[in-house]
């Protein structure tokens, strides 16, 4: 069976999104980098992710040969490398700072396929990314210049001084997704503060130079609204702990590479960052970055687990043929191939959305504001919900090879499980989703927007069209039952919702791409779509499209 060699270079669809969205001189620097990291990021770091999952998993020092508390975190030699490998090429930096050799910054789009690439590998590591990228955002936008000049150059660092990796904490027992429960405590001294208390789910601790934390500040009120963020050197400048303790590591299900912790602080020196009656309001701009990480690692387990289907059913051979002989095979790897596409180009619309709302140097409206938070909302629970659909779709095509641990689809399926969970779950983002329609009249916009896409497709679409058109009224009558409904009734719906926006919002974009990219392709992959998204169950399927388009939409770009 053929190994996948680049991750990029197998991804067509890719490059085609990034010609869509990267200028001409950003692009050719951008498919040059891309090629050479979806290489390093198919092989060398391909083959460390399996040791770090089996073997060389991080574990707790606690202690030191004389007794003393060290509270370090042991992680094997392959972890540091793709740790230099992969900050190094600017996967948080050049979002903030120039890169050498076009004389600017990049942006999130770029950064962003770096993470889609990367997550097809080792989507446990890139949660340390996203913790290091929010880490940045918030420094950068809110710290004074003093605590700013402090961290952010080594957070942003590609090798020219030494990188602090950085963590947002935010989750305590009492609370969990309840942050306005926290009850760290914020003493001020003298020019700082000291924290008191404690976070039960601390991703990146140990590893990270920095983290972000929200703390209460004595006297101020309870709730959300009383909380002020810090940021947190992990070490003192003589390297000692800063009044940091890990109590223990999760023994989680999977994304096993990331050292997971309960930490207390024990008077720890934290800077307070903007306002201290802003706090939660920084962190969820921060908490929004991170979902869109949370997409951008589904769709690249979506991605790795289509591949080793595809790749499988090729090599594979029952009753005398390959499975992709095979037309139940064919109608899985077809949809699969639709399904991922679409969501990829979905996804990346988000994210140069995300980059417009974000950029000091764009004027935004406050309809591209809300759709962005919105679209934030509904691609990253339907991305983690088809990641472990399609790590199950996968491991069904491998059968009991499937279920292996010599195979990555094991490890797929268990570092997807946390995708649902990681940033919100389905409830909290339909909860998310309720807020943005009675507070921003999200829905209004959203409407709006998927009407005006749909108006200035062509005459020869219409046909694909109408369903779409048909979910909308769908969507629209939904909507007028319950916008005036009360409290009960509207959570109750929220997922449905949801749901069926992220159906219109991808059927759109399906559309989009089937007349901006062009090709036969492009239009069969919206067939599919549309149809296994809008067409009810029925029994006797006579077109078979999946079957038929299965070598112009699967079989184009393999070579088994």
């Amino acid at each position: 069976m053929r190994k996948i060699e680049n991750f990029y270079l197998e991804d067509p669809h890719l490059k085609e999104i990034m010609e869509q969205y990267l200028d001409g001189d950003f692009f050719t620097w951008a498919d040059h980098e891309l090629t050479l990291f979806g290489e390093l990021c198919a092989g060398e770091i391909d083959e460390r992710a399996v040791h770090t999952d089996r073997e060389g998993q991080p574990r707790l020092i606690k202690y030191n040969r004389y007794g003393e508390e060290i509270s370090e975190i042991w992680v094997n030699e392959g972890y540091r490398k793709t740790v230099e490998q992969t900050y190094n090429k600017g996967i948080v930096g050049y979002i903030h700072k120039a890169i050498p050799e076009l004389g600017r910054k990049g942006n999130y789009v770029y950064s962003y396929a770096q993470g889609y690439l990367l997550s097809q590998t080792e989507p446990g590591f890139y949660c340390p990314v996203t913790l290091s990228m929010a880490t940045a955002l918030l420094l950068e936008r809110y710290a004074s210049e003093e605590v700013k000049e402090r961290f952010l150059p080594h957070v942003l660092s590609t090798g020219e001084i030494e990188l602090y990796e950085g963590a947002t904490f935010l989750t305590e027992r009492q609370g969990g997704s309840d942050v306005g429960a926290n009850d760290t405590k914020a003493v001020h001294n003298g020019g700082s503060y000291q924290l008191w208390g404690e976070k039960y789910f601390a991703s990146n601790s140990g590893m990270c130079g920095v983290t972000m934390v929200l703390a209460r500040i004595e006297g101020s009120g309870n709730g959300t609204k009383g909380l002020s963020l810090f940021a947190v050197p992990w070490r003192n400048e003589d390297g000692s702990l800063n009044g940091i303790h890990i109590r223990r590591l999760k023994d989680k299900l999977g994304v096993r590479a990331v050292p997971s912790a309960e930490v207390e602080f024990k008077g720890a020196e934290a800077y307070l960052v903007g306002a201290p009656d802003k706090g939660i309001y920084y962190m969820m701009e921060a908490l929004n970055l991170s979902r869109i990480c949370n997409a951008v690692a589904s769709i690249g387990i979506m991605r790795r687990a289509y591949l080793e289907a595809r790749n499988y059913a090729f090599h594979r051979e029952a009753f005398g043929q390959p499975l992709a002989h095979f037309p139940m095979i064919k109608e899985s790897l077809t949809r699969l191939a639709a399904k991922q596409e679409v969501e990829t180009s979905a996804v990346f619309h988000l994210v140069q959305l995300f980059d417009r709302v974000s950029s000091e140097h764009i004027p935004t409206s406050e309809k591209d504001a809300v759709l962005n938070r919105l679209l934030i909302a509904i691609l990253k629970k339907e991305s983690a919900e088809q990641a472990i659909h399609f790590s199950h779709e996968a491991i069904e095509m491998h059968g009991g090879n499937g279920y292996i641990e010599d195979f990555i689809l094991p490890r797929l399926l268990r570092d997807a499980q946390v995708l649902t969970v990681w940033e919100g779950t389905a409830n909290i983002l339909g909860l998310e989703v309720l807020r943005l329609m009675n507070k921003h009249q999200a829905h209004e916009y959203f409407l709006d927007q998927m009407k005006e896409e749909l108006d200035v497709l062509p005459i020869e679409l219409s046909e694909l069209t109408a369903p779409v058109r048909e979910g909308i009224v769908k969507l629209e009558q939904l909507l007028t039952r319950l916008i005036k409904a009360d409290e009960d009734k509207q959570t109750y719906h929220a997922k449905r919702i949801a749901d069926l926006m992220a159906k219109i919002f991808e059927s759109v974009i399906a559309l989009k791409d089937a007349h901006t990219l062009g090709g036969e392709r492009k239009h069969k992959i919206a067939e599919v779509f549309i149809e296994q998204t809008w067409k009810q169950t029925e029994w006797l399927d006579e077109e078979m499209k999946s079957v038929r388009y299965f070598d112009e939409i699967v079989g184009m770009n393999v070579r088994i």
